[in-house]
């Protein structure tokens, strides 16, 4: 490792042997975790490093914890803004799905209503008919009348005409 912070997380475990661990596919001897495991003294140096090294690995770490931390905000703030953005779809499509539910309603009562309309016209169309039929009716009823009157007279002045014949050339 070099002199630039890390931001990559290290984690150990003993392998089966209980005497080397695995730290992300590098190997570590048991005296060496030991150390890691070990809280640093202030008088105590590892191999040549001085306080400026506990020093230096403080700010380290201290920069690495204020990545980490920067990182979950940051994930922290993607995932508010994500469910900002999904409640802001959510609700944008259940106005979409009103507003078309509420067109459809519309449309649902206009049709209904004209069908209504249609109704009372064809109601009104039927009654006029009827009202023509029973006119028709009753004009026919009148000239039927009036035919068979016509013919009573023509059959009587017909029968007086012919009498008279009769009587004059007898």
């Amino acid at each position: 490792m070099g002199g630039g912070g890390s931001t990559r997380r290290v984690t150990f475990e003993a392998d089966e042997n209980e005497n080397i661990t695995v730290v992300k596919g590098v190997r570590l001897s048991d005296s060496v975790i030991d150390r890691m495991k070990e809280p640093s003294s202030p008088g105590r140096q590892h191999r040549g490093a001085g306080a400026a090294n506990d020093e230096e690995l403080k700010k380290r770490i201290a920069e690495e914890l204020a990545l980490e931390r920067a990182r979950r905000d940051s994930e922290a703030q993607k995932r508010r803004l994500f469910g900002k953005l999904l409640e802001r779809e959510r609700i944008s499509s259940n106005e979409h799905l009103t507003r078309a539910i509420l067109r459809e309603r519309a449309a649902t009562e206009e049709e209904r209503q004209k069908a209504q309309r249609f109704a009372r016209q064809l109601e009104e169309k039927d009654r006029e008919l009827k009202k023509h039929d029973a006119y028709y009716k009753e004009q026919l009823a009148r000239l039927e009348e009036r035919s068979a009157q016509f013919y009573k007279v023509t059959t009587e002045q017909y029968q007086k005409a012919a009498d008279e014949v009769s009587a004059r050339f007898k």
